[in-house]
């Protein structure tokens, strides 16, 4: 490709929205340009490097037996109404009407439609187990698109799905796609973590995810530097400190008294008024579930985790209750409890012990001393529903654990038949009877995976590529294109390295020596190869890695094989 005729510019200095550092060099590098928030059209360079992701993603799937498919992106809704995803998922599913005013939606996962296309045609044990998976487009209207290609609103998705007669069939593949996964990233230059992950709207028994260490990212980990645990904070577990003190004894409890506390609120504010720490106060959060009022009941130093919350209560459809909603079931916003409600629900956070806490009082000023549970207050849940706090305890071997900011990559489950049920996706068993089938569902965000090479492997300068994603393998700079002699060896050089399978971007352009210099950094490319009079003055030409500060200096009548020694 001849730089002169490449469709798409470099740019000197990036847009004003350009927010992270993949984000800026993306629009620099002329790899792809916005068109409306969240959604990018891809240029010439940045369309080879998907090109070359999905290449890699599709050798590893179809190494572990993946069959590729394609899925329409239009879906009709009532397969998602089967599911019950249609009710359940909120704006971020675009919903409309066709011309007919049938419903339909546009997809921004791929479950139902492979679940229907598995009902149709699955017959027999015999044609189990198998894996399909499809590149393709999907469709989220995100409240918040941002860092360019890290949450868009339209994207490329590598998600793939697999079919099991049982959860036996169904663990024994799992460690196969959790390979393959960590072959794609090593394979496209980048170093993740593979953590525990909570299932969220998939559903399912089990998930990891695949981060990419970032303070750009929006997800927040859970590490163990001393044995390695890793878990998304929304699944991970942790020891919760032991309060100071013995337990009390049922005979040994003292009776539940008011104290007066105005306009004292806050956790904060009751540590001070009672010179107390925070794990030994009780604080009430009220969610609205279903229709139902819920109370979370939890130690003063800890936070609800709603991940965890949506598991206890087997439901993600919650939302904050509103104070009325709290002072309808004898709740007093500020000083509540569960003390004394009415028709609510109560879930329990596994920290609260038997020993006395002091808890809300359900009226104005006043909160309660030596209030026991479940002398006091009965609970409907007890559960882990706290969120991990950075210096807690490692729950695998006793260290102290750190938070950590990173970017979601991937994510794999274990769906389990949540999808396979809802839609009556069956078989027939070695016996004849119909059989659930159990599935498993693999997703990469292609775009995502692009920014994230670049978030790894970039300096002041501009991008790094690895050599197996990078657009082209050579930058050929010709410098002083007006000289005959060095337009003529350049010339030459481009077509010959081509002829030997390597992928050149040759820069023919009629531009200073800084210029076509700052263009290589800013692309990246592996190597660059410069011709140019002072090079051609001792018969050679210039050869520079993107990874060093230093060029080797190549003889012509050998720069072809030596290049192509390098590219190949």
């Amino acid at each position: 490709m001849r730089l002169s005729t490449l469709f798409g510019k470099t740019l000197r200095q990036p847009p004003a929205e350009a927010e992270i550092a993949s984000h800026r060099l993306i629009l620099r590098a002329a790899l792809a340009r916005p068109l409306a928030a969240g959604v990018y059209s891809y240029l010439p360079l940045g369309w080879r490097v998907i090109r070359k992701i999905e290449a890699i993603m599709r050798d590893e799937m179809d190494k572990i037996g993946g069959q590729e498919i394609h899925m329409p992106v239009l879906n009709p809704a009532e397969l998602w109404k089967e599911t019950g995803r249609y009710f359940a998922i909120g704006p971020e599913l675009i919903r409309f009407e066709d011309r007919a005013e049938r419903d339909f939606v546009l997809a921004m996962t791929h479950e139902e439609v492979v679940t229907d296309l598995a009902r149709r045609e699955l017959r027999s044990y015999r044609q189990l187990p198998f894996m399909v998976y499809q590149i393709q487009t999907k469709i989220r209207d995100e409240a918040r698109p941002r860092g360019g290609l890290i949450r868009m609103r339209e994207f490329l998705m590598k998600d793939g799905y697999s079919f099991h007669e049982d959860q036996k069939g169904l663990d024994e593949y799992y460690p196969l796609i959790h390979q393959a996964y960590k072959n794609i990233y090593s394979r496209c230059g980048l170093q993740v973590l593979d953590v525990e992950a909570d299932t969220g709207m998939m559903g399912g028994t089990g998930s990891h995810e695949f981060i990419l260490l970032s303070e750009s990212g929006e997800d927040t980990v859970v590490i163990c530097r001393n044995c390695g645990y890793a878990a998304n904070v929304e699944a991970a577990k942790a020891l919760k400190s032991d309060r100071v003190g013995q337990h009390a004894p049922p005979e040994a409890m003292k009776p539940v008294e008011e104290a007066s506390t105005p306009g004292v609120k806050t956790i904060q504010q009751l540590t001070e008024f009672f010179s107390l720490p925070a794990q030994d106060f009780l604080k009430s959060v009220f969610y609205s579930a279903g229709g139902d009022l819920v109370a979370v009941v939890i130690r003063g130093d800890l936070d609800v985790n709603e991940a965890k919350l949506a598991r206890a209560l087997q439901s993600a459809d919650f939302r904050f209750a509103t104070d009325v909603e709290i002072a309808k079931a004898g709740g007093v916003p500020g000083f509540a409890s569960p003390i004394g409600l009415k028709n609510v629900r109560v879930v329990l956070d596994d920290s609260v012990d038997a020993d006395a806490f002091i808890a809300g009082a359900n009226k104005p000023d006043t909160h309660l001393r030596n209030v026991h549970y479940p002398r006091d207050f009965k609970a409907d849940i007890v559960a882990d529903v706290a969120l991990a706090q950075a210096g807690q305890t490692c729950c695998a071997c006793g260290h102290e654990i750190e938070l950590s900011r990173g970017v979601e990559l991937g994510h794999i489950f274990k769906l389990g038949y949540k999808y396979s049920e809802a839609m009556g996706a069956k078989f027939l068993s070695p016996e004849g009877k119909e059989v659930i089938v159990i599935m498993g569902c693999y997703g990469i965000g292609v775009d995502r995976l692009l920014a994230a090479i670049i978030e790894q492997n970039h300096d002041d300068k501009g991008i790094i590529w690895p050599r197996s994603v990078a657009p082209f393998q050579v930058h050929l700079v010709a410098l002083g294109v007006e000289d005959a002699e060095v337009a003529g060896v350049a010339e030459k050089l481009y077509l010959d390295l081509q002829a030997r399978g390597c992928e050149v971007l040759y820069d023919d352009r009629a531009e200073t020596t800084g210029v076509k210099f700052n263009d290589a950094d800013l692309i990246g490319l592996p190597l660059r190869a410069t011709v140019s009079r002072r090079t051609l003055d001792k018969g050679s030409i210039e050869i520079k890695p993107r990874t060093s500060q230093d060029f080797t200096l190549v003889k012509l009548d050998e720069a072809v094989e030596h290049i192509a020694g390098e590219c190949l």
